[in-house]
C-alpha cells in the first residue's frame, strides 16, 4: 500500500514500501513536439498510458495534493523507473518560470535528490501543464521515521550536518528552499547494511531563486504551517536564516516527536510570534545551544552557511564521542477527563463589560506573581472577543493548569445576577472535542439545567477545547446566549484561534516557571536558603 504524503499543500516526497521514496524538484525545461502523442497528466490513466513528452510511460499516482500529482513512472528512453511531478494547470506561470527552473536545474549536490528532467505538456482540453522528473529513491522520510519510534542523538545530529551541508550548497548559489519539514528530508539506504543513513534533501516545488520569480503565486504565504519561519508568517521577505529556522523546528521534533507549532496558519503562526520553541532541559548542552540559535526570533542571530555546518559538526562530534543514547524530553502533562457540563454551583470568575476579574488557585509559594498577569489579561481578552464574536451576553473559560486553574468571565451589563455563578468547576473537565447547542431547551442533556429553566433561561451553548501543542485538552471556552442559534464551522475556526492564542499564554508561563524554579534557591525546614 502507498503512504501519501501527510501535508496536503503539495505532494512531496512518498514512500513505496521495501522499493523506493519519490521525490519531486524542479529541473530544466524541455519543450515537447505539438505534434508527439501526448496526454493531460492528471486527467487518470489506462492500462497502456500514451508517453508523456514522447518518453515518461506514467502509472500509478502516488501523491497528490493541491498544486500537483505525482506519478510513479517509467522512462523509456533509459528503462529505468522515475516520478514525475505534474502540476495541475494554473498553479504555476510557465512562462515566468524559465529562469528559475534553469537555476534549480544546476543544483547537483550529494544531499539533495537528483532532478532529471522538466518540461511542458498540453492537455486533451488544451491547457500547459508542467511537470518534472525526478530519481526515484530507495529510502524513507524524515516523518515516517519519526512515527516508529525516537531517533538516537547522534543519528539526529547526522541528519541535521547532512542539512546543514545541503543549505550551505544552495544558499551560495542564491536559493531558498522555503519548506523544510520532516517529509521534505528524505533517509537513504544504500543496501550496504550502514547504520548512518544519508539525509537528502528533496521538493524545490516553492523554491526562491534570487532575481527570478517565485514558483507560486506572489503575496502569497508559502510553506508548511507548522514549520514556518517567523518571517514566513509575518508574509515578509524570506531569505537562508529562514530554512535555518525551520531546520531547527525540525531537529527539535527529532527529539519531541510532536510538532512545535501545530494547528491551523492562525494558530501556528501566532503561536511562533508570540514566543521562542520550547528547548527542552533535558538535552544537552550543545543541543540547547544550537537549537535556541537555529529559532531565534532575529533572522540576523541564526548561524548560517559554514557557520551552521562547523556547528552541527562538532555536535556530531560530540555525539560520537559517547555511546549511542535517545534522550527522553518528556515532562509530565495533565491528562483530560470525562467530558462534564456547566453548572450554576459555586463562585466563579466574573466580569463585567469592562471590568476583569480572575479567580484560581494562588501562585505557589517562591514563585513571581508577576508571571500571572499576561496570561490573566489573555484569558480575559479572550472571553471578551468570544462574547463579541457571537454577539452574545456570557463567556466563560477555565483552566486547568499544570500548577493552578484558571477561570474568567465575560458578563454583559444588564445580565441577571445568576450569571455570576456559572461555572465548570463542579466535576469539570475539559471536553477535548468543540460542543454546539443550537436551543438548550430541545436537548436531552440540558433542558433540565438551571441554566435554562432558571432566570438566564440559556438557549445556546457553544464550547471549544483549549488544547496544549501536544494535543492535551486543559480547559474549555464557551459563549452562552439566551437566543437560540446555529454555529457555523467559520464561528468555530474562530473561536478555536482565540482558544489557541490564550493557551499561548499559558504554555509561555509554564515555560517561564521551570526556568526560574531552576534558578530559586532550594528551601530548608526553617525557612532559610539551603
Amino acid at each position: 500500500m502507498v503512504r501519501a504524503p501527510r501535508d496536503t499543500d503539495d505532494p512531496k516526497s512518498v514512500v513505496l514500501p521495501d522499493e523506493a521514496a519519490v521525490q519531486c524538484e524542479d529541473a530544466s525545461l524541455h519543450k515537447h513536439d505539438e505534434n508527439e502523442d501526448v496526454m493531460g497528466p492528471t486527467e487518470g490513466h489506462h492500462e497502456r498510458q500514451p508517453l508523456l513528452d514522447g518518453r515518461y510511460r506514467l502509472q500509478e499516482a502516488i501523491g497528490q495534493g493541491g498544486m500537483s500529482v505525482v506519478y510513479r513512472a517509467v522512462d523509456e528512453s533509459l528503462h529505468r523507473p522515475v516520478a514525475v511531478k505534474v502540476f495541475h494547470p494554473g498553479t504555476v506561470d510557465i512562462a515566468r518560470q524559465e529562469a528559475e527552473l534553469g537555476v534549480l536545474a544546476a543544483l547537483e549536490h550529494h544531499n539533495l535528490v537528483g532532478l532529471l528532467d522538466a518540461g511542458v505538456v498540453t492537455g486533451a482540453d488544451g491547457n500547459r501543464q508542467r511537470f518534472l522528473v525526478m530519481s526515484l529513491v530507495v529510502g524513507q522520510d524524515l516523518e515516517a521515521r519519526l512515527s516508529v519510534g525516537p531517533l538516537a542523538s547522534r543519528h539526529i545530529a547526522e541528519i541535521g550536518y547532512d542539512m546543514a551541508e545541503a543549505l550551505h550548497y544552495i544558499h551560495a548559489r542564491g536559493v531558498v528552499h522555503r519548506d523544510i519539514k520532516p517529509s521534505n528530508i528524505l533517509l537513504v539506504d544504500y543496501g550496504n547494511g550502514s547504520d548512518r543513513a544519508r539525509a537528502r534533501l528533496t521538493d524545490f516545488g516553492i523554491a526562491l531563486a534570487a532575481g527570478v520569480e517565485r514558483l507560486t503565486a506572489d503575496g502569497v504565504t508559502t510553506g508548511t504551517a507548522a514549520y514556518l519561519s517567523p518571517e514566513q508568517a509575518r508574509g515578509g521577505d524570506v531569505g537562508p536564516a529562514s530554512d535555518v529556522y525551520s531546520l531547527g523546528l525540525v531537529l527539535l521534533q527529532c527529539f519531541t516527536r510532536r510538532r512545535e507549532f501545530p494547528g491551523s496558519l492562525v494558530e501556528s503562526a501566532v503561536a511562533r510570534l508570540s514566543r521562542d520553541p520550547i528547548v527542552p532541559e533535558p538535552l544537552p548542552e550543545h543541543w540547547k545551544v544550537l537549537l535556541r540559535a537555529m529559532t531565534a526570533q532575529d533572522p540576523r542571530e541564526r548561524p548560517l552557511g559554514a557557520e551552521l555546518v562547523t556547528m552541527l559538526r562538532d555536535v556530531v562530534i560530540a555525539e560520537t564521542a559517547v555511546a549511542d543514547h535517545v534522550v527522553d524530553p518528556t515532562v509530565d502533562r495533565t491528562s483530560s477527563q470525562a467530558p462534564a457540563a456547566p453548572a450554576t454551583a459555586g463562585p466563579a470568575a466574573t466580569s463585567g463589560a469592562a471590568a476583569p476579574a480572575a479567580h484560581g488557585s494562588p501562585t505557589s509559594a517562591g514563585r513571581p506573581a508577576t508571571l500571572d498577569v499576561l496570561p490573566e489579561e489573555a484569558l480575559h481578552r479572550t472571553t471578551a472577543m468570544a462574547a463579541r464574536l457571537f454577539d452574545a451576553p456570557i463567556a466563560l473559560v477555565e483552566v486547568l493548569d499544570e500548577d493552578r486553574e484558571w477561570s474568567q468571565s465575560y458578563i454583559a451589563d444588564g445580565v441577571d445576577d445568576a450569571a455570576r455563578n456559572i461555572s465548570f468547576r463542579n466535576g469539570f473537565a475539559p471536553v477535548p472535542v468543540p460542543v454546539v447547542i443550537p436551543d438548550g431547551v430541545e436537548h436531552p442533556e440540558m433542558q433540565n439545567s438551571p441554566l435554562v429553566t432558571g432566570p438566564l433561561g440559556i438557549r445556546f451553548y457553544v464550547s471549544v477545547p483549549l488544547l496544549k501543542h501536544d494535543g492535551t485538552a486543559i480547559g474549555t471556552l464557551a459563549v452562552l446566549d439566551s437566543r437560540p442559534r446555529e454555529a457555523t464551522e467559520a464561528d468555530l475556526e474562530n473561536l478555536r484561534d482565540l482558544a489557541a492564542l490564550a493557551v499561548t499564554q499559558l504554555e509561555i508561563r509554564q515555560e517561564s516557571l521551570r526556568t526560574t524554579s531552576d534558578a530559586l534557591p532550594v528551601g530548608t525546614g526553617d525557612g532559610t536558603a539551603a
